[in-house]
């Protein structure tokens, strides 16, 4: 090679580098041989970039620190960097350290919350504050993802929060909290706190209050026995106008702050206006051999003493227990219920009802004496053998729902409803416009309140929660996104010899079949070597 020539090769390398720099970005390449492709981002958001007008800016703000001490932080970055390179332009992505930046007092300001990790650095072990959150930017809209540690969401919530931003349109829940003696503040303290993590706005509606017709969810927490001719015939026109409601209620009432007395609740109107839309919530208690463990204290003499037991009216749905063909559903991640009444399904024309989740086949009930007290775990199993069976737990309802409440006109010029009661808020002279409306209904209102917390089930139970209100809000193609399931792992199999027998093949694999591999391909090679090479020809 003469001069010349190696002067060439040197610019065409350097060219070459300068283009790959160049094209950084621009094109991206992920060889994903998973089952759902998991470890690629969908079609809804590699196409996202049609419904972009003006570009969108993604930064990333994540600790070095955090980034050398953790695979978690490239991944998130790589899947960051798939959004740009599939966006045409429409989208760029920025990677920040906020200490190296000197950004950590703005960084918070913009929401996104420190976090503590432990580090260890030349065998001492420090806390350190670290940073992992997103930054979404679209003309002069944000949005922020405080927290970031997880793949399992994350595109989900990077695709809805872009499209709601370049939609201008607000990721907003109404909440009726139905029960007089709850309140939003304390009983609900932890949905409330997830659902701001998540991005929702969260509006309070008094009962008898207005139910804005463009409010994209409702969340209707109890109140059969509470919700009355005021506020019932507004819920009714809000969901016959096209709102989406989840509903959260008993079919037995038991007394939590006494001494566990149950009995049949007495319905104002709620239930019944259930049953007109194709759902009925039985005055029944659901048991299963899925059962929660209970802590709690008796007297024995002047002492006290702390027993467990396994309770079954509280009931964990485990994971993988939903019903994989409804999206809501699929991948479920399971549920813990406490006091469940079971549901019956009979839609009306022009309504599709879906179950969710059920119970075991061994579940049972009590319809007729309601025993609760952990004491008298012995009668549990009264109405057993004749009420033994799958229970439907939860369903979703879809279609274009009858009204319970129809709209009459009166000799004033109002509007009285089915049972002669006016209905508030409706508009003189002019007659609802039907739309097509989804629900769901869980025939438990305690799972979203503090006791998540005694049955260690806040992650499933919130996750679920989140995951409804997503359903009720979003469109369709975006909530496929989080219906993607991951692939299989071996905790995931709950029966103990199933999960040997996976073990034992995977070690078989890892500690012979490879290693037995590598050898006899080493032999191969040596084999087929020219004998000239060992004599250092």
């Amino acid at each position: 090679m003469n001069r010349n020539q190696a002067r060439v090769i040197g610019i065409l390398s350097i060219a070459a580098f300068v283009l790959a720099f160049l094209l950084n970005g621009r094109l991206w390449f992920r060889l994903d041989l998973t089952r759902n492709k998991t470890n690629t981002i969908s079609e809804v958001s590699r196409n996202l970039y049609r419904e972009i007008p003006d570009r969108v800016t993604i930064t990333y703000f994540v600790s070095d620190r955090l980034a050398l001490a953790n695979p978690l932080p490239g991944e998130i970055a790589g899947l960051l960097r798939e959004y740009a390179a599939y966006s045409r332009g429409k989208i760029r992505f920025i990677q920040k350290d906020p200490a190296r930046a000197n950004l950590p007092g703005k960084v918070e300001e913009l929401g996104i919350a420190p976090q503590q990790i432990q580090v260890v650095e030349k065998n001492e072990s420090t806390l350190a504050t670290v940073y992992s959150g997103i930054l979404i930017e679209y003309l002069d809209r944000e949005s922020v993802i405080p927290v970031v540690f997880s793949l399992d969401t994350l595109e989900y919530d990077l695709s809805s929060r872009i499209r709601s931003l370049v939609r201008n349109t607000e990721r907003e829940l109404g909440v009726i909290v139905a029960d007089s003696y709850k309140q939003w503040s304390t009983e609900y303290a932890l949905l409330n706190r997830e659902l701001v993590l998540s991005g929702f706005k969260v509006r309070l509606i008094q009962s008898g209050d207005e139910i804005p017709g463009t409010l994209p969810a409702l969340f209707v927490l109890g109140g059969a026995e509470d919700l009355d001719e005021h506020t019932l015939p507004l819920i009714d026109r809000y969901i016959t106008g096209g709102g989406k409601v989840l509903f959260a209620l008993d079919g037995i009432f038991v007394n939590t702050q006494g001494s566990l007395e149950a009995r049949a609740v007495r319905d104002k109107g709620l239930l019944a206006m259930l049953a007109h839309y194709g759902v009925v919530v039985r005055p029944a208690l659901v048991l299963d051999k899925t059962a929660l463990t209970l802590t709690f204290q008796t007297r024995n003499g002047n002492s006290t003493v702390i027993r467990s037991v396994k309770y079954p009216e509280w009931i964990g749905i485990p994971q993988g227990a939903g019903n994989p063909g409804q999206s809501l559903a699929a991948n479920f991640g399971g549920l813990d219920l406490y006091w469940a009444s079971p549901l019956e399904l009979s839609p009306p024309p022009g309504v599709t009802a879906e179950v969710l989740f059920s119970s075991t086949s061994g579940a049972w009930l009590q319809t007729e004496n309601f025993i609760t007290d952990p004491n008298m775990i012995s009668r549990f199993e009264d109405e057993a053998d004749k009420t033994r069976g799958t229970k439907i737990l939860g369903a979703a309802l879809s279609g274009v729902f009858p009204r319970a409440y129809e709209d009459t006109p009166k000799a004033s010029g109002g509007s009285t409803g089915s049972a002669g009661t006016n209905a508030p808020g409706e508009s003189q002279g002019l007659p609802l416009q039907k739309k097509a409306s989804r629900i769901i209904v869980v025939g438990d209102s305690d799972f979203a309140g503090p006791l998540m917390q005694v049955s260690r089930g806040e992650g499933r139970n919130l996750e679920f929660l989140i995951r409804a209100a997503e359903w009720l809000s979003s469109d369709d193609d975006i909530i496929a996104i989080r219906s993607r399931g991951g692939e299989g792992r071996l905790d995931r199999i709950t029966d103990i010899e199933k999960r040997n027998r996976a073990m034992a093949f995977s070690r078989g694999i890892n500690t012979v079949v490879v290693p037995l591999g590598v050898i006899i391909a080493g032999l191969f090679l040596v084999w087929r070597r020219p004998k000239g090479r060992n004599k250092g020809e």
